[in-house]
């Protein structure tokens, strides 16, 4: 059991690693960046669950508060980028340029 949910876990992280690298869409990064975090919240959750220690089901749920955080404030940042540049493409924002 616990075999297939470290598959399941590390089949979601490549799959979320692969998104974040190859998209463009600033949404879909962060969307895929979550599928990330949840691949690890898996796999916590079935070593714990192996081990018989409830301290991976704590973390887990502090890694989900975590991750709330990093979505209100990346959705924010979102916003206003789109509001200044009226794109959410990685290539079309370049803060760093003048």
């Amino acid at each position: 059991m616990v075999e297939k949910a470290v598959a399941l876990s590390a089949l979601l992280f490549v799959l979320g690693a692969l998104g974040a690298l190859t998209r463009r869409n600033l949404i879909v990064i962060l969307m895929s960046i979550e599928l990330m975090l949840n691949a690890v919240n898996l796999a916590l959750v079935a070593f714990s669950r192996q081990w018989g220690d409830l301290a991976g089901h704590i973390f887990v749920l502090m890694v989900i508060v975590v991750a709330a955080a990093e979505v209100a404030v990346g959705l924010g940042i979102v916003i206003a980028l789109f509001r200044n540049r009226e794109s959410v493409n990685v290539d079309d924002v370049s803060l760093l340029k003048w």
